[in-house]
């Protein structure tokens, strides 16, 4: 998904769920709807001209996924979550 795309708010559960996982700076595994998967450090959620970025971090690098291009996201501590939109 393009940054030109209008942005589409995830679901609540799905969006609390990573708040969760940014809160405990867990490592979570990403696999976003281009298939890219990935592994890395939830973070924080960032909020930008109305646009919803994840900041993860990864090989003490950090970058910003924005939460509508994420098909799911896991960790052994909260499951695998396939994240919907509102």
């Amino acid at each position: 998904m393009s940054t030109n795309n209008v942005y589409q708010p995830i679901n609540c559960d799905d969006y609390d769920n990573l708040e969760l996982a940014c809160q405990r700076h867990l490592i979570i595994t990403l696999t976003l709807k281009d298939t890219e998967v990935f592994e890395a450090k939830a973070y924080e959620i960032v909020s930008r001209k109305n646009i919803e970025y994840l900041v993860v971090e990864m090989r003490e690098t950090a970058r910003e996924i924005r939460l509508d291009t994420i098909h799911s996201f896991s960790h052994p501590d909260i499951g695998t979550i396939v994240v919907s939109e509102e």
